[in-house]
């Protein structure tokens, strides 16, 4: 699954379509005006994030909601873990190296 994510955040107008359900649950409408492109094309990039299980789609009414499923994100996350500790070693070491370098000038 996390292929079908990294696939489904590459794209800019979708990552900025999970901004916008972060903070609150949207219309499709509502998501159409927000972006400078056609309902069609905001409808090929929901179907995108429902194949990725990043956001769910349920009618009210005559309006389609959308809403943010975070458990995608979450299962990204853990795998970054694993990783993110090379990254602190690493930034750690460069600010003591800075440091030192301040030291001596």
């Amino acid at each position: 699954m996390l292929d079908a994510t990294f696939s489904a955040l590459s794209d800019p107008t979708r990552r900025g379509i999970l901004s916008m359900l972060a903070e609150k649950e949207c219309s499709v409408g509502e998501i159409v005006d927000r972006f400078s492109v056609t309902q069609s094309a905001i409808s090929r990039h929901l179907q995108v994030l429902e194949h990725a299980n990043l956001v769910a789609r349920r009618r009210d009414g005559q309006r389609r909601m959308c809403a943010l499923k975070t458990d995608p994100l979450v299962e990204i996350d853990d795998w970054m873990a694993f990783y993110r500790r090379f990254w602190s070693d690493r930034l750690d070491r460069l600010e003591a190296t800075l440091a030192a370098g301040e030291d001596s000038a």
